[in-house]
């Protein structure tokens, strides 16, 4: 049994790659609510409770709406990125566009014909219920998210890099065969291994959006007012949380040094010269001195972050490593 979404030829030219700040915040609520929280994000788990403890986090129109044991949640929470590199405030815009009916529909879809309180006042008055969820979500994003959306932007836009280069290297057929175990690409159908459910695909063509707190799971969304997404698991989120890397390989140390080649493995995942100097045990002036190196042949890119600057192997430096 399978999800099979149908993709022609037009809707496939209209497929595209979009980061979600929102997705991110609807995903790490879930983590820190619902049972299918991975662990590899458990650094920052904590991180959020102890921060929720001191201070916590009132959401009484969203959190009913997205936790619990029900196998899906209203899809107008996440709608789809209108480009690429979509802002937060661009994602609740849309969020609050949704129409009176597609709020009702989704709702029922989700809790059925006995709507639960909370769900019932939205569906009572949509537009004022979307404007409250807004400033919910907006307020649990900038507790949640924005300290470390850099990090989380900066392996996201790594997916996005290599699955375009994946797409140009061998089309769609490339795209699709490592975006997810769970997933296969054959006859103009993208297919979702799991239980059968048709998907009513949105206008265009598909929105994949690659997520670094959500689950290990994919997501197609089987009704949508807006493009249909396929949510999946970031490459690299297994390091998101801590610089650990993997020894290099001799023929890299060689050509760089054991320093410089371990700094460039260690920045799969972006990391500040304070983390690499903790994690390598090299002092933060030696380890500016190698990312200078590396930054000046190309290898590794830093972006600013507040007062920091956050390092991240670049795609040079990734086929450089071969793994």
């Amino acid at each position: 049994m399978a999800t099979t979404v149908e993709l022609g030829v037009a809707e496939l030219a209209e497929t595209r790659f979009a980061v979600s700040p929102l997705s991110e915040t609807v995903a790490a609520l879930q983590q820190l609510g619902g049972p299918d929280r991975r662990a590899l994000h458990l650094r920052w788990f904590r991180w959020a409770s102890d921060e929720l403890a001191a201070r916590p986090l009132e959401l009484p129109r969203t959190w009913p709406l997205i936790t619990g044991d029900r196998p899906s949640w209203p899809n107008f929470l996440v709608p789809a990125p209108a480009g690429a590199g979509a802002s937060l405030d661009d994602d609740l815009a849309a969020l609050r566009r949704t129409t009176a009916r597609q709020v009702r529909v989704s709702l029922h879809r989700v809790f059925g014909d006995e709507l639960p309180a909370p769900a019932a006042e939205l569906a009572a008055n949509p537009a004022a219920g979307l404007r409250a969820i807004a400033a919910e979500l907006r307020e649990a994003h900038d507790r949640l998210i924005a300290p470390h959306w850099p990090r989380i932007r900066a392996v996201l836009d790594a997916d996005v890099a290599h699955r375009a280069r994946r797409l140009a290297a061998g089309g769609a057929a490339r795209l699709f065969a490592d975006l997810h175990p769970d997933l296969s690409w054959a006859d103009g159908r993208l297919v979702l291994g799991g239980a059968r459910r048709a998907v009513n695909r949105g206008p265009g063509g598909l929105v994949l959006m690659p997520v670094a707190l959500g689950s290990a799971r994919v997501l197609i969304r089987g009704n949508t007012a807006t493009q249909t997404t396929v949510r999946y698991p970031a490459r690299g989120v297994g390091t998101l949380w801590t610089v650990a890397p993997r020894p290099p390989s001799g023929r890299v140390a060689r050509l760089l040094g054991p320093v410089r080649a371990g700094l460039l493995e260690a920045l799969r995942s972006p990391a500040t010269t304070t983390d690499l100097a903790r994690a390598s045990a090299v002092t933060p002036s030696a380890v500016s001195q190698h990312l200078c190196v590396l930054r000046e042949n190309g290898l590794v890119a830093g972006e600013q972050s507040g007062r920091s600057v956050l390092y991240l192997t670049t795609p040079l430096g990734e086929a450089l490593l071969g793994r």
